[in-house]
């Protein structure tokens, strides 16, 4: 009889590796899952620390400089990442620690480590956002990015009153705090932490000049037969004199029709610019502080706006009503009573502010 030895000797390899993967296939299943157990908790612990629903932005500043370990310490702390180590080994594993940007972001909770991680790269900083409302006055734009934390306040009146601006609307102004009162565009805006004073005052000015650009607002002033300059000064009161939107032409109508009449204008807001407050009213003594911008004590127009006007109030400077009113006071409600003659205007202010 004849034996195959090949064919044996194959059989007992096969039979001896058959054997060796029994004895060994315990310790394989172990080692197995403890390397699923493993790739499981990184998934774990590069995902997310909050969900969609219950996510939170959290500003966070990376520091100049600083390693992938500081940053990992400054996220966890953040409660941004899960692990400070993990965040630390996966940006040396994708040789990113070395591409993060000093800045402050803020980053949302919901992101992975990777996306945090991406975000820090990419450097996409925090925006911060203001609202100037209509109305405010440049030293009030000042008071509100100052409580921000965005601008320097003697920086900013500096800027304000002394830098250069590519804008032909203010060249031939004086320079000074006021002189760019009027022209910071009334609007919400988004600027990085450390944009400069200039930076955010070009900006507000940028918005100014696509107003007017829009409204073909220079066109619309040399019909009305006024300046650019003057079109925005009588806007400027119209916006601190009404409050009601119907109401704006009407009272641009009557500061045109005193003007034409060589009537001084006797406005109570530029007596309040001119006192640098504002009072919820005004006495006798008020209305005589020696201030060029005192319509008591002046003829004509103040010398500039006496605050930021918004769209409305820029139309109705140069789209008056045409009326024959000189006159107008105050009602409890806010809107207000017009008046062609003193004697009408007279019998308004006995009805209206004994109600006051």
């Amino acid at each position: 009889m004849l034996f195959n030895l090949d064919s044996a000797a194959s059989g007992t390899k096969r039979n001896k590796l058959l054997r060796l993967l029994k004895r060994y296939r315990y310790y394989l299943t172990i080692l197995f899952s403890i390397c699923c157990f493993i790739l499981l908790c990184i998934f774990i612990i590069l995902s997310p620390v909050s969900s969609k629903s219950r996510a939170r932005d959290v500003v966070v500043t990376v520091p100049v400089q600083a390693s992938a370990n500081q940053v990992g310490r400054i996220l966890k702390q953040s409660e941004l990442v899960r692990s400070s180590l993990i965040f630390s080994l996966y940006a040396r594993w994708t040789g990113m620690d070395s591409l993060i940007k000093a800045g402050e972001y803020r980053i949302s909770n919901s992101l992975s480590t990777p996306e945090v991680l991406k975000e820090l790269v990419d450097g996409r900083y925090a925006a911060h956002e203001f609202t100037v409302p209509e109305g405010f006055t440049t030293a009030q734009v000042a008071d509100l990015l100052v409580s921000k934390g965005l601008v320097d306040r003697d920086k900013f009146f500096a800027a304000v009153a002394n830098e250069d601006f590519p804008y032909d609307f203010i060249q031939s102004l004086p320079k000074g705090d006021k002189r760019l009162e009027g022209y910071l565009f009334p609007d919400t805006y988004q600027v990085m932490r450390g944009s400069s004073e200039k930076s955010i005052i070009e900006m507000m000015l940028q918005r100014f000049e696509k107003e007017m650009k829009d409204l073909d607002y220079l066109n619309q002033a040399k019909a009305g037969h006024v300046s650019l300059h003057e079109a925005v000064t009588v806007a400027s009161l119209i916006e601190r004199e009404a409050r009601i939107d119907e109401e704006r032409p009407l009272i641009a109508g009557v500061i045109y029709n005193r003007l034409n009449r060589q009537m001084q204008l006797q406005l109570c807001a530029t007596v309040e610019y001119a006192l640098g407050t504002y009072k919820p009213k005004l006495y006798y003594k008020d209305l005589e502080i020696d201030s060029p911008y005192n319509t008591y004590r002046i003829m004509g127009l103040p010398p500039g706006p006496i605050a930021m006007p918004g769209r409305n109030s820029l139309l109705a400077a140069v789209r008056p009503a045409h009326t024959e009113y000189l006159y107008y006071v105050a009602k409890p409600d806010g809107s207000h009573a017009f008046a062609a003659t003193l004697a009408e205007h007279e019998a308004n202010q006995e009805m209206y502010e004994s109600e006051d």
